[in-house]
């Protein structure tokens, strides 16, 4: 089968199990059940959840700025930051985000220019900066609020305070080997190679200003109910984050929401994280197959039109 066929087989199963997704994440609850849980949460707090979206995948846009880099290539922000959105507003909800999210970063990479090497480069790099930035958050907050945190992940104080030194320092060997490092890891026909120190030093600053983000909205979210710490409510969200990684759900439907529950116990309403599922996952959601719809369009429209010049 053409691998054009192919492509375009993936760009409609894609937006068909998003669809799909929605509908079952949904199904569960009444539109005025969503409606009315909504509108519980001060204006003040949703728009500020939505503030923090925004910059949630601003910083997103910057991991697939440092990746390019990364791989020797430069290329228009405007263009990186629609590849990412695109890719993310989609992966975020489809899950498993390497062949997902990924897919779609080779749509629209490989049209500018990229090998097919150099778009599985910025696939890992970007899987490796949410790593950084799940580890170095949750670092920060095991040392920051122990006892909060403690709590929450149901270790001893001192066993939270190891987590926390352990995850930090993880994050920081993998800066100093970035200076320190040279060469490449071979895997398959690929090669890999340890990015330079600032890169390194980006993808740990950006990752955690993500989830940092993140976990802003969510907290926002959950204060129009109850009154949890920013600490306590950033150490659930990387708990139940690793919890969604781990399940392999599709956008970590039910598992996010269970484990932030558990974790956060009686401040952790339902309604707030239905506000938040409807904000970061389903909001960008449309905006995402909407760009990707227009970018085959165009792509199909290019592939006529040099077609028709061939025949000329």
């Amino acid at each position: 089968m053409p691998k054009k066929i192919i492509a375009r087989l993936f760009i409609v199963t894609a937006i068909g199990v998003a669809g799909w997704l929605i509908y079952r994440a949904l199904s569960r609850y009444t539109f005025g059940e969503i409606l009315g849980v909504i509108l519980q949460i001060p204006l003040g707090h949703l728009l500020a959840g939505i503030g923090f979206v925004c910059l949630s995948y601003f910083c997103l846009t910057l991991f697939d700025t440092l990746a390019v880099r990364y791989v020797g290539q430069t290329l228009a922000y405007r263009r990186v930051a629609i590849t990412s959105f695109t890719s993310l507003a989609i992966g975020h909800n489809v899950g498993v985000a390497a062949l997902s999210s990924g897919a779609i970063r080779y749509r629209f990479y490989s049209r500018w220019g990229f090998s097919g090497e150099e778009v599985a480069k910025i696939i890992l790099f970007c899987a490796v900066t949410v790593g950084l930035g799940l580890a170095t958050l949750a670092g920060l907050s095991c040392l920051a609020v122990p006892e909060s945190a403690a709590r929450i992940i149901g270790l001893s104080r001192t066993g939270t305070l190891l987590l926390g030194i352990t995850c930090l320092a993880g994050s920081l060997s993998y800066v100093m080997l970035a200076g320190l490092l040279r060469g490449s890891v071979r895997l398959f026909q690929w090669t890999f190679e340890m990015p330079s120190l600032p890169l390194a030093a980006g993808q740990v600053v950006v990752g955690t200003a993500n989830f940092l983000c993140v976990s802003a909205c969510l907290h926002q979210l959950v204060l129009a109910f109850g009154t949890p710490a920013f600490l306590e409510t950033a150490t659930a969200y990387v708990g139940a984050n690793v919890a969604a990684l781990v399940s392999h759900v599709p956008g970590g439907i039910g598992v996010l929401e269970a484990t932030i529950a558990f974790l956060l116990g009686q401040t952790a309403n339902i309604g707030a994280l239905i506000a938040f599922r409807a904000i970061y996952f389903f909001l960008p959601l449309p905006l995402g197959l909407i760009s990707l719809s227009i970018a085959e369009f165009l792509r199909f429209d290019e592939a006529k039109s040099l077609a028709s010049k061939a025949k000329s």
